[in-house]
Protein backbone atom coordinates (compact mmCIF):
# COMPACT_ATOMS: atom_id res chain seq x y z
CA UNK A 1 0.00 0.00 0.00
CA UNK A 2 1.41 3.43 -0.88
CA UNK A 3 2.43 5.59 2.02
CA UNK A 4 2.51 9.31 1.29
CA UNK A 5 4.83 11.53 3.33
CA UNK A 6 7.07 14.52 2.77
CA UNK A 7 9.99 12.41 3.98
CA UNK A 8 9.62 9.93 1.11
CA UNK A 9 13.01 9.54 -0.54
CA UNK A 10 11.87 7.82 -3.73
CA UNK A 11 10.09 8.59 -6.96
CA UNK A 12 6.32 9.13 -7.13
CA UNK A 13 4.64 8.62 -10.49
CA UNK A 14 1.03 9.62 -11.13
CA UNK A 15 -0.42 8.46 -14.44
CA UNK A 16 -3.80 9.71 -15.61
CA UNK A 17 -5.73 7.71 -18.20
CA UNK A 18 -8.63 9.21 -20.14
CA UNK A 19 -11.15 6.48 -20.97
CA UNK A 20 -14.77 5.91 -21.93
CA UNK A 21 -17.18 4.25 -19.51
CA UNK A 22 -17.20 1.26 -21.85
CA UNK A 23 -13.46 0.67 -21.57
CA UNK A 24 -12.80 1.70 -17.95
CA UNK A 25 -13.19 -1.82 -16.53
CA UNK A 26 -11.13 -3.35 -19.34
CA UNK A 27 -8.31 -0.91 -18.60
CA UNK A 28 -8.55 -1.57 -14.85
CA UNK A 29 -8.29 -5.30 -15.60
CA UNK A 30 -5.26 -4.73 -17.84
CA UNK A 31 -3.53 -2.52 -15.25
CA UNK A 32 -4.30 -4.94 -12.43
CA UNK A 33 -2.81 -7.80 -14.42
CA UNK A 34 0.27 -5.69 -15.23
CA UNK A 35 0.84 -5.01 -11.53
CA UNK A 36 0.06 -8.56 -10.39
CA UNK A 37 2.24 -10.36 -12.91
CA UNK A 38 4.97 -7.90 -13.90
CA UNK A 39 5.33 -4.36 -12.52
CA UNK A 40 5.24 -5.28 -8.82
CA UNK A 41 8.14 -7.69 -9.42
CA UNK A 42 10.44 -5.10 -10.99
CA UNK A 43 13.49 -3.79 -9.14
CA UNK A 44 12.72 -0.64 -7.19
CA UNK A 45 8.94 -1.03 -7.14
CA UNK A 46 7.47 -0.06 -3.75
CA UNK A 47 3.69 0.22 -4.08
CA UNK A 48 0.82 1.44 -6.25
CA UNK A 49 -2.89 2.24 -6.19
CA UNK A 50 -5.50 2.57 -8.92
CA UNK A 51 -8.34 5.11 -8.71
CA UNK A 52 -11.36 5.52 -10.99
CA UNK A 53 -13.77 8.47 -11.03
CA UNK A 54 -17.55 8.06 -10.63
CA UNK A 55 -18.22 8.66 -14.33
CA UNK A 56 -15.61 6.03 -15.31
CA UNK A 57 -13.93 8.49 -17.67
CA UNK A 58 -10.62 8.83 -15.80
CA UNK A 59 -8.34 6.36 -14.09
CA UNK A 60 -5.40 7.51 -12.01
CA UNK A 61 -2.47 5.33 -11.06
CA UNK A 62 -0.31 6.38 -8.10
CA UNK A 63 2.95 4.44 -7.90
CA UNK A 64 6.10 4.68 -5.81
CA UNK A 65 9.58 3.62 -6.82
CA UNK A 66 12.92 3.62 -5.02
CA UNK A 67 14.55 5.63 -7.81
CA UNK A 68 13.52 7.41 -10.99
CA UNK A 69 15.83 5.08 -12.92
CA UNK A 70 13.94 2.01 -11.66
CA UNK A 71 10.66 3.31 -13.09
CA UNK A 72 12.30 4.23 -16.40
CA UNK A 73 13.99 0.82 -16.65
CA UNK A 74 10.62 -0.91 -16.15
CA UNK A 75 9.09 1.18 -18.96
CA UNK A 76 11.89 0.16 -21.34
CA UNK A 77 11.42 -3.60 -20.93
CA UNK A 78 9.97 -5.46 -23.91
CA UNK A 79 7.09 -6.74 -21.77
CA UNK A 80 6.04 -3.28 -20.61
CA UNK A 81 6.33 -1.88 -24.12
CA UNK A 82 3.92 -4.56 -25.31
CA UNK A 83 1.59 -3.92 -22.38
CA UNK A 84 1.64 -0.17 -23.07
CA UNK A 85 0.53 -0.84 -26.66
CA UNK A 86 -2.51 -2.73 -25.32
CA UNK A 87 -3.15 -0.04 -22.70
CA UNK A 88 -2.99 2.64 -25.40
CA UNK A 89 -5.73 0.84 -27.35
CA UNK A 90 -8.04 0.96 -24.31
CA UNK A 91 -7.83 4.67 -23.59
CA UNK A 92 -7.97 8.02 -25.34
CA UNK A 93 -4.70 9.10 -23.74
CA UNK A 94 -2.42 8.48 -20.80
CA UNK A 95 0.46 10.43 -19.33
CA UNK A 96 2.85 9.31 -16.58
CA UNK A 97 4.28 12.27 -14.65
CA UNK A 98 6.97 12.13 -11.96
CA UNK A 99 6.35 14.10 -8.77
CA UNK A 100 7.94 14.92 -5.42
CA UNK A 101 5.70 15.07 -2.35
CA UNK A 102 5.47 18.75 -1.42
CA UNK A 103 3.11 18.59 1.56
CA UNK A 104 0.80 16.20 3.45
CA UNK A 105 -2.25 17.03 5.56
CA UNK A 106 -4.22 14.97 8.07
Amino acid sequence: MPSISTGFDGQTVITTFEVTPGTAQDLLDELTDAYDSFISRQPGFIAAALHVNDAQTRISNYSQWRRREDFLAMLRTPEMRERNRRINELCKSFAPVMYDVAACFD
